[in-house]
């Protein structure tokens, strides 16, 4: 009997040692692959660029006419502020002027080009300039991240913007010159955005919610005294509009973003650059479902190559330090 014990005590000794109790330790489920791990990460990231792809159709049918400012601080503020109440915690130390830079690359700069180009933009012509996207942030990785991208990298961010040369350059809509200078602008300033995102991380014991709420309330705070004095409120608004603010407010940002911010931190920054080209393909599909459009044979090519470019970019291989 003495010596049955002292084997049963030797056995179970180690397990209490990994950090965690006997019982967790033997019915702990198996981690998963990093393989699915990534893919399940990229999914859930996807989501927002796909939902950014409706802010087009939800601009030019649900909200009132030639207000860019104010919609982008109605998109920012309100959603900012009810994270900031529902996680209840507010930046400290150093993260009251990181929020701050991101809260206006991401939103306060962000979203009046965004919206500029929408405006001034038909179709999903807009959001398919977004597709440079991944090319810029290989350029600001190698001085931010020191990061050099790899060949397949850059391969397939020149294939993501062949297939938006065919998506726009084949369309039968004109293109405003000053809406595609200003979403240029705005997709190098989100590109500078997810590469400070990857370099400065996320706070200790900070949410996502949390993180988030920082941001949309910084730029939403820029957004709101500048929309007020420059376009001001329309007389009223209507059902639809209350109805387009409250989409992209909640669904198109605070949710959207809340999953972009979670692929930045989980994935390389250039695998994530690749999921924004989900923006010009649901805004495409969206332009023909809602808006009546039609595609051309090239047109339809170029929608191969974006979906192309975001699978090949989503490659299994480390990029090198600069």
């Amino acid at each position: 009997m003495s010596n049955t014990r002292t084997k049963s005590t030797r056995i179970s000794t180690p397990l209490p040692a990994q950090g965690s109790g006997v019982n967790q330790h033997l019915t702990a489920p198996p981690s998963r692959s990093p393989a699915k791990a990534a893919a399940g990460f990229a999914a859930l990231a996807a989501i927002g660029p796909a939902t950014w792809g409706t802010t087009y159709v939800t601009t030019t049918e649900l909200l009132p006419p030639d207000r860019p400012l104010l919609a982008a601080a109605l998109r920012a503020l309100p959603a900012g502020l009810i994270l900031l109440a529902l996680t209840r915690r507010l930046p400290s130390g150093d993260w009251w002027w990181k929020a701050a830079v991101l809260g206006l690359l991401n939103f306060g700069a962000f979203f009046p080009l965004l919206f500029f180009g929408a405006y001034h933009l038909p179709g999903g012509v807009a959001s398919t300039v977004s597709a440079v996207m991944p090319l810029l942030v290989a350029g600001f990785g190698i001085g931010v991240l020191k990061v050099r991208p790899t060949r397949r990298t850059l391969i397939a961010g020149l294939v993501g913007v062949g297939g938006v040369a065919l998506l726009v350059l084949r369309g039968s809509a004109t293109v405003d010159l000053a809406g595609i200078v200003a979403m240029l602008t705005a997709t190098t300033l989100m590109a500078l955005a997810v590469v400070l995102s990857k370099r400065w991380g996320r706070p200790e014991g900070v949410s996502l919610l949390a993180l988030t709420g920082w941001q949309l309330t910084a730029g939403g705070l820029v957004l709101a005294p500048i929309a007020l004095t420059a376009e001001g409120l329309p007389d009223h608004f209507t059902g639809a509009n209350l109805a387009g603010y409250t989409y992209l407010g909640i669904i198109g940002t605070a949710l959207a973003y809340a999953l972009w911010f979670r692929g930045i931190e989980r994935l390389p920054a250039s695998s994530v650059s690749f999921l924004g080209l989900a923006n010009p393909v649901v805004a495409t599909l969206a332009g023909l479902v809602i808006l009546g459009q039609t595609l051309t044979v090239w047109q339809v090519v170029g929608l191969v190559l974006v979906l192309g470019s975001v699978v090949l970019g989503q490659g299994r291989r480390q990029p090198r330090r600069a």
